[in-house]
């Protein structure tokens, strides 16, 4: 063969120019295979499959929750806000509902001045450790949070002279406001919306009149504790204006204005859109001169994370991926911090975002220095949030890559994170700067050990915001929003998964031909609520079950993706029919798997756990027979893979716990 024909096909396999069909699981396409079958396979950490880790692995029975889950048990603000958010659409029941009721957790604990963050109750005695002893302002969330307990403050490191936790108060706001216009149910809103209410008080108290940034303390932002604050004459360590309380609180106003134009509550409508205005208007002074988002500010000006001055001299990631993501941003500044970012290699050296690079010099840990004592241990450059790898970061900056188009990003970034999950070795976070050869929590040797195997919520806003990202859905008041982000190697795209607004499903297909939108249907009828850029289906005019289907024109840039698919082990499609066989399962399993088989119940959300626990019961059966491969950065031997399929097993039993104390 000539070496002209050797490196065209190479170029058609890693471009997809090819016109295959994929019939997956959860979606149909034509074109790239190995970008359908990311799509597919992405799509499959949302319910119980054998091939790759699953949201059952995450569930706690005795809450009805979620857990952080990898030694961890709790729930997490910074560590969800990636996951929720991008799952926000698609999610299906019962872990919408599950999601939600993590989140609970949180507000139901929410700081009103007089409680402490453990509360006794029969049998449980208060928690004595002094971080549950802290009482909060009215509003305020916190860091990690129980049925009963929550820590207010960023509970690592120097705590006592954290700050209130402003920004994870305002990612928890994104989230719960995001559910709501999602799920637009008004039962919700009076519910929760007190309770939002209450915590934007809590941040305009931070609120500097002279400027409308906020003015905040140590370990306020939301990947705590990486912000020092202001170091003072007498070595304290003071306030300054965090960039990212303005960001994330501005993508929560954004949404709040969405939930009282909904809402029709004109007066409210009013305040927070005045609050929008002049959270928007102040963001210009956060910026560098360069065009992207310093870390923070001092009071006199001095700014902390712009590369090429004589301190402070570094580039923040996680807020810049963030004003992209949540549309903070408009689309030149965007432009810019996706310049800075691409023409910044220190940030992205194994293809993860990094919190920070080339390394914060100004932390409490040893202000003024990048190394030395303080410095060191997990504080040390490259492994915690002091230039680590974090997915939940990772989410949000898919995100950012695909309202930018930058599909190499995309698909370098989730074939990492795909890699990993296929080792069911979903650390958080990925130290080495994200090459994680040593984790420092979850290796051998490690206090947090778990024989080979780390299943983590984080991990999941990787394939969840792959999967938003295609068409990145805005939810407004009376609308969905949205804008198709498929690269030019697919064809065509179809999700048999449907997206959630209101009381309507929406299913979304695409016959792409470029960056233009030419036509819309909805249930085979043209329609006209479309722009090149957009389209816009409104609330009241969408049938209860909507096939959208949407065809863009105008050609676009076809941009080679040079990175090996990890295709082993594969989730199984559905040409290969049922291949279930109980028989396969556990004797201890036997007996649960036919109650649960046998249940009948008219309670429709009832029968959703029923039928979503008898998934988590087949994939561990399936898991068994599986070709689990070597693995790709972990090596999986024979006792690793019989750990992977222990963990199938306890998440579905888990389920069952929950059904029989349910029933």
């Amino acid at each position: 063969m000539n070496k002209f024909l050797v490196s065209l096909l190479i170029i058609l396999g890693f471009t997809g120019c090819s016109r295959e069909q994929f019939k997956g699981r959860f979606i149909e396409g034509e074109g790239d295979i190995n970008y359908l079958r990311l799509i597919d396979e992405s799509f499959a950490f949302f319910s119980p499959t054998p091939a790759v880790p699953n949201v059952s692995m995450l569930y706690q029975p005795d809450w009805n929750t979620f857990l952080e889950s990898g030694g961890w048990n709790a729930w997490w603000i910074q560590n969800s806000y990636g996951f929720a958010y991008s799952a926000t659409p698609f999610l299906q029941e019962p872990w919408f509902s599950v999601l939600q009721r993590s989140l609970d957790l949180l507000w139901t604990n929410q700081g009103d001045g007089q409680r402490a963050g453990s509360v006794e109750k029969p049998g449980k005695p208060k928690n004595p450790h002094p971080l549950y002893t802290l009482v909060a302002p009215d509003g305020s969330l916190g860091d990690c949070s129980g049925p009963d307990d929550i820590i207010y403050k960023q509970g690592d490191g120097n705590w006592q002279i954290h700050d209130w936790f402003y920004e994870a108060t305002a990612a928890g706001l994104v989230m719960q406001a995001e559910f709501m216009l999602a799920s637009r149910d008004r039962k919700a809103m009076e519910h929760y919306l007190p309770k939002m209410e209450r915590a934007c008080e809590f941040i305009e108290k931070a609120r500097d009149p002279k400027n409308n940034l906020f003015l905040v303390g140590p370990a306020c932002n939301l990947l705590a504790p990486s912000y020092g604050g202001v170091k003072m004459p007498d070595g304290t360590f003071g306030k300054g204006y965090l960039a990212g309380v303005t960001v994330t609180y501005l993508a929560a106003l954004d949404r709040m204005v969405e939930l009282y134009r909904l809402l029709g509550e004109t007066y409210k409508l009013n305040l927070y859109t005045h609050r929008q205005e002049i959270t928007r208007a102040s963001l210009p002074l956060l910026l560098a001169p360069e065009g992207y988002f310093v870390k923070s500010l001092e009071p006199d000006g001095t700014r902390h994370g712009v590369l090429g001055q004589e301190k402070y001299a570094y580039l923040e990631g996680v807020v810049n991926a963030d004003a992209v993501a949540m549309r903070v941003a408009d689309d030149a500044t965007s432009a810019r911090i996706y310049d800075q970012i691409q023409s910044f290699p220190d940030i992205r050296p194994f293809d993860f975002l990094l919190t920070n690079a080339p390394g914060l010099d100004d932390t409490y840990w040893n202000w003024g220095n990048r190394t030395g004592p303080g410095i060191d241990g997990i504080n040390e450059f490259g492994c915690w949030v002091n230039g680590g790898a974090w997915t939940t970061v990772e989410g949000r900056a898919i995100l950012m890559y695909y309202r930018l188009g930058k599909y190499e990003d995309i698909y370098r970034s989730a074939v990492r994170a795909m890699k990993w999950a296929k080792d069911f070795r979903m650390d958080q976070p990925f130290t080495q700067r994200g090459e994680n050869t040593m984790n420092n929590w979850y290796d051998e040797g490690q206090w947090l050990h778990r024989d080979g195997v780390a299943v983590m919520a984080d991990n999941f806003a990787v394939p969840a915001a792959t999967i938003r990202g295609l068409f990145d859905y805005e939810y407004r008041a009376d609308r969905l929003i949205l804008r198709p982000r498929i690269p030019s190697t697919v064809n065509k795209l179809s999700q048999k998964v449907p997206v959630r607004f209101g009381e309507k499903l929406v299913y979304i297909s695409c016959t792409n031909g470029g960056n233009s939108i030419k036509g819309v249907k909805v249930n085979g009828k043209r329609t006209k609520g479309f722009y090149p850029d957009r389209v816009e289906l409104k609330y009241d005019e969408l049938p209860a079950k909507a096939r959208v289907e949407i065809v863009t024109g105008g050609g676009s840039v076809s941009m080679p993706l040079f990175a090996e698919y990890p295709w082993v082990p594969a989730v199984p499609d559905e040409s290969r029919g049922n291949t279930f066989n109980p028989a396969l399962l556990p004797d201890s399993m036997q007996q649960p798997y036919r109650e649960l088989a046998e249940f009948k119940s008219g309670d429709p959300g009832q029968m959703t756990f029923v039928n979503e626990t008898l998934l988590a019961f087949r994939a561990c059966a399936e898991r068994q027979n599986i070709d689990p491969g070597t693995g790709y950065f972990r090596k999986i031997d024979a006792e690793r893979a019989q750990n992977i399929v222990r963990l199938y097993a306890t998440s579905a039993m888990a389920m069952y716990r929950s059904f029989k104390k349910r029933t």
